[in-house]
């Protein structure tokens, strides 16, 4: 039998004190007569988007006995459907995520959709009472960095944001190498992600109106008016060609990346970031950049990205046959690590680096990005990428666009968290959303 929501909420509060990479187990004595939890104590789910990612944070959570899939929101009816029918013992289908939103029974809520919807949906989830599983990049806008990340504050949310790559096992080793010490501090960091889509990209879609069950204009929703184009509407990878959508490939991978060294050296947010490069290869639909590179400088270092469509050329991650590929070096005085999700190396400098034995590992193992979250709603801890970490990840990228937006410099003052000197990147720091939707500029 269901508690009432108020009551099943007391519950999830109180429960599990243990720390954030435990996994949790229940006890024997909770399962029910079929060895599941009782409905009590099971994390009631929804989920809005579920094309690609979203579908795939959504089975990951749903594989657990203490999950149990309530609401299904996406524009998209097929896709929604397929998705209601797997979970047809309990889950009903939504048009308009503010159903979904107004629902008591919705403990937490998977935000998956084109990112930019991302900040209007993670503010009315938090308004609503929602735990929040957000997919990256976590905004596209300075001032949709913070309005998420106070939203979530002001109304006491479990936040992870959906960069599993932090959850891996070489994610930890690097960042035991760095905080270490071993190496001596490091200097610099670049980081990159590159592929080769050649001059004609994404190709072109065909004028057509949109397919029957898909509400083109609530996907649009704040961003521009424009017709329906199938190769916009796909995925993921697409929607990372069309700058009002997605920002471009920069918040596309980037949060991924540049995660590691702000973790492994305990960046802050930049002091100053220049960007620059355009769109000069490629010819397609979309209109992002093909070249961008990024400088932010911290105290006491710097660090690079470097994002390229064009070529991809992966210095010691690969060379020659295209392909995607992806790189972060420390370059340390004694030594430089470099590392990609999967491995890592240390180069020595000379003997200048006595000892090159790797640390001890210290970091505890991940139970899962989405597992760890779902302890998290139960102990009311926040997990690793919740948005006071994942802001300064966030923030590096928006700033960064915003410098590409406007060709200069864009300084930034962590005290104040005000761009300094510049009111044209003040105002353009905020979106303008496409009416009726609202920028929530209350949590700016």
């Amino acid at each position: 039998m269901n508690l009432p929501h108020a009551n099943r909420r007391s519950f999830l509060q109180a429960s599990l004190s243990a720390g954030i990479a435990a996994p949790y187990v229940l006890p024997a004595s909770a399962l029910g007569a079929d060895d599941q939890p009782p409905p009590s104590e099971r994390i009631q789910l929804g989920i809005i988007g579920v094309n690609g990612m979203g579908r795939s944070n959504l089975n990951n959570c749903a594989r657990y006995p203490d999950v149990t899939v309530t609401a299904v929101c996406d524009i998209w009816k097929s896709r929604r459907e397929q998705v209601v029918e797997q979970y047809a013992d309990s889950a009903k289908g939504y048009h308009d995520y503010r159903e979904l939103l107004d629902r008591d029974d919705v403990d937490a809520v998977i935000i998956a959709t084109p990112p930019h919807w991302h900040t209007l949906m993670t503010v009315e989830a938090a308004e609503a009472g929602k735990d929040i599983f957000l997919q990256k990049p976590m905004t596209l806008y300075v001032d949709e960095t913070f309005a998420v990340r106070n939203a979530v504050n002001r109304h006491e949310r479990i936040s992870q944001i959906g960069t599993q790559i932090h959850a891996g096992e070489n994610y930890r080793r690097v960042v035991e190498w760095i905080q270490s010490g071993q190496l001596g501090p490091v200097g610099t960091v670049r980081t990159f992600n590159v592929m080769n889509q050649g001059p004609n990209g994404l190709g072109h879609a065909p004028q057509q109106d949109p397919p029957d069950g898909v509400d083109w204009d609530m996907w649009l929703g704040p961003g521009p008016e424009i017709p329906y184009n199938a190769l916009l509407a796909a995925n993921s990878y697409n929607h990372s060609s069309f700058w009002d959508y997605s920002g471009g490939w920069t918040p596309g991978m980037a949060p991924h990346i540049i995660d590691l060294p702000i973790w492994a050296l305990d960046l802050g947010v930049p002091l100053v970031t220049s960007c620059s490069g355009g769109r000069y290869i490629i010819e397609d639909d979309g209109d992002a950049p093909d070249v961008q590179e990024v400088l932010w400088q911290y105290p006491n270092r710097t660090m690079t990205w470097m994002m390229s469509l064009c070529n991809s050329f992966g210095f010691d991650f690969g060379r020659g046959q295209p392909a995607r590929r992806l790189g972060i070096y420390f370059h340390a005085l004694r030594g430089t690590l470099y590392a990609n999700y999967g491995t890592h190396e240390v180069v020595p400098e000379g003997k200048l680096l006595e000892d090159s034995t790797p640390p001890d590992p210290w970091i505890p193992s991940s139970p899962g990005h989405e597992r760890e979250w779902l302890d998290c709603i139960k102990s009311r801890e926040q997990p690793s990428c919740n948005v006071n970490y994942h802001y300064r990840v966030d923030l590096a990228i928006t700033l960064a666009n915003l410098s590409y937006m406007l060709q200069r410099s864009i300084r930034f003052d962590p005290e104040t968290e005000q761009i300094v000197g510049d009111e044209e990147a003040v105002r353009r720091a905020r979106p303008e959303y496409r009416a009726p939707w609202k920028f929530p500029a209350e949590y700016c």
